[in-house]
């Protein structure tokens, strides 16, 4: 079966045993070879690399700062779920940013109660404090992090399983998920940035959890 519909606040206070939580966390870093200034410019304009970066995943805007995001079908144990969630991009402070999740429109959709998401990261920007060549007194590394907790209420079918195996399962996916959306975001962020401003991109690095 396959649900799509929009998140709603409401499982996350629920007790009923259909209800299950998964969380994920997620850190990551990216080198980007330009001053603090340069980085800052480009992230505090997120209208145009957000939705770059973002594809293949749909991307709506919602208003100067929101987006509805469409992350795509995903599956377990026979049971499907194509989340979209709302994220808001909230301004800079003192070269900090936070992505927060909000409520996706429903558009023609009824308000539906199968799932629920929590969305927090927080990007930081942080000169290079090396200064042994004019190259590294021009890098700015952005580190970021990650805390995602998903509710889902589950058919009663998959209930009846045990109840580690469900847990288990569910966390597993959740972080296959995660790593797979946040890693592809981060590079092709990375990779935006160098090409929009004519500089060589970093190669690649591994992705820390």
């Amino acid at each position: 079966m396959l649900l799509s519909i929009p998140a709603t606040d409401s499982l996350r206070h629920s007790s009923g045993a259909q209800v299950r939580c998964y969380r994920s966390l997620f850190s990551d870093r990216m080198e980007m070879l330009a001053p603090p200034k340069s980085v800052a410019e480009y992230l505090d304009h997120h209208e145009g690399w957000f939705q770059r970066c973002a594809a293949p995943m749909a991307v709506n805007a919602l208003d100067s700062q929101s987006y509805a995001l469409t992350l795509g079908r995903f599956s377990n144990f026979g049971f499907e779920v194509e989340p979209c969630i709302g994220l808001r991009l909230l301004p800079q402070q003192l070269g900090k940013y936070q992505i927060i999740s909000i409520e996706p429109p429903h558009h023609d959709q009824p308000p539906c109660h199968h799932y629920d998401v929590d969305f927090k990261a927080g990007l930081t920007l942080e000169p290079s404090e090396s200064a042994v060549s004019e190259t590294d007194e021009q890098t700015t590394f952005v580190t970021w992090d990650l805390d995602l907790s998903v509710w889902i209420q589950l058919p009663k079918v998959i209930t009846l399983l045990p109840d580690g195996l469900v847990q288990t399962s569910g966390d597993q996916l959740l972080k296959e998920i995660v790593r797979q959306i946040s890693r592809r975001l981060t590079w092709k962020v990375q990779e935006d940035f160098h090409a929009s401003h004519g500089l060589t991109c970093p190669p690649r690095r591994r992705t820390a959890f």
